[in-house]
């Protein structure tokens, strides 16, 4: 199969970045010829805000350069990962004009939510997700905490939604979770068109041994990351292990105060991505205490290929990925003493633990391994290829 595969990369790298490159190798090493068009966000430096607010809309340059791509190059398909902003949803329209199928992984919640989260001052929000225009978006100034930019997002949405691009120009979304699909249905998109395909780890890091005596928290140090809720939780010295702490971000200093100050815990900071999976492999538990959705959080993929249980927030996308009892255990959201009571009750009873972690090493060889991934994506452009030849 013929493939292009196209993505807007960020200014700060991040996990679509690397599912871009990841998806693009695991299609080349199953013998599918694999293109690429993408595009720089540093573009931004040079262009105004007038202009780039029209380009998110319709970019004409993005739109004639796949138009040309795609007419010469014949691909069977079109894999778009990230349109914000440069390319624009002008590029769908391009790709399938010139005859290719069109697939579109939504990587976050950007299609009906103006800062892609489905979070707005410190807890979920879904003021958007049924309203054909999603208004607001820019009365909260949702993204950049700005009138000007979040209306420029919402334009966008409103315009693609008057042409019927979503329903019409796309031949399959690829949804992360089941939670997440839900989601985007209830936004406005086709149900049909909807697939759920889960990232993968391109390589099995095997099982650790454990034993490490501590519970590990991997992420940004953020607000919606639940960073708040795990230090509180450690601070009352209720659950009964150390906690380190891999990661940095804007919570930088609040962590180094309270680890200063907090025996029990221990700021790592950044760390390679070799260095966390040795961490994962000698830990008795992984923490994710996340006060918003989440996408796919990788880290729950890893510590499921290294066979360690999961402790997380019974939220969004992580309640259909943690199932308690089985492969970790849930905790209210936002809730210090609910996950202090989690992470003690497994710290207690290795035995539940050995069980989970068998458990959750075998959900990551059932639904998470490369192989598995490129099953389930060839699927999917089958079925995208069958929708655009008939229509």
């Amino acid at each position: 199969m013929k493939v292009l595969l196209v993505h807007n990369f960020y200014q700060r790298p991040g996990g679509e970045d690397q599912v871009f490159v990841a998806e693009g190798t695991m299609l080349e090493r199953n013998g599918h010829e694999v293109l690429r068009y993408t595009v720089d966000n540093d573009a931004l430096n040079q262009t105004s805000a007038s202009a780039m607010a029209v380009r998110t809309v319709w970019n004409r340059r993005t739109h004639a350069e796949l138009t040309r791509i795609v007419s010469d190059e014949r691909p069977d398909v079109v894999h778009f990962h990230n349109t914000f902003p440069v390319i624009s949803p002008a590029a769908y329209h391009a790709a399938r004009g010139a005859g290719a199928a069109v697939v579109q992984t939504l990587h976050n919640y950007r299609l009906i939510c103006s800062n892609a989260q489905l979070f707005r001052d410190g807890r979920p929000c879904e003021d958007c997700v049924a309203k054909r225009v999603r208004w607001p978006g820019v009365l909260h100034r949702c993204y950049r905490s700005s009138v000007l930019a979040s209306g420029t997002i919402v334009a966008m949405l409103s315009v693609h939604e008057a042409l019927r691009t979503w329903r019409r120009s796309v031949d399959r979304y690829i949804a992360l979770t089941e939670f997440a699909r839900a989601k985007f249905v209830a936004g406005g998109l086709p149900a049909r068109k909807v697939a759920v395909k889960p990232n993968f780890l391109a390589d099995d890091p095997g099982v650790g041994r454990g034993g490490g005596g501590f519970a590990l928290f991997v992420g940004r140090l953020s607000l919606e990351k639940g960073i708040e809720v795990m230090l509180d939780a450690w601070t009352s010295g209720a659950p009964g292990l150390p906690l380190k702490v891999v990661g940095s971000g804007p919570l930088d200093e609040r962590v180094a105060a309270r680890a200063s100050s907090v025996a029990r815990i221990e700021w790592l900071g950044q760390r390679t991505n070799e260095e966390v999976r040795e961490f994962m492999k000698r830990a008795t538990l992984l923490v994710v205490p996340s006060i918003w959705y989440e996408g796919l959080p990788m880290t729950i993929v890893e510590a499921f290929a290294v066979g360690l249980p999961v402790v997380a927030s019974d939220l969004g996308s992580m309640a259909s990925l943690v199932e308690t009892g089985r492969t970790g255990a849930l905790f209210a959201a936002g809730d210090p003493s609910a996950l202090a009571q989690a992470v003690r009750h497994l710290a207690e009873d290795e035995t539940a633990r050995s069980r989970m972690g068998i458990a959750a090493r075998a959900e990551f060889e059932e639904k998470y391994t490369a192989s598995r991934n490129h099953e389930l994506l060839l699927s999917i452009y089958r079925a995208a290829i069958a929708d655009a030849t008939r229509s």
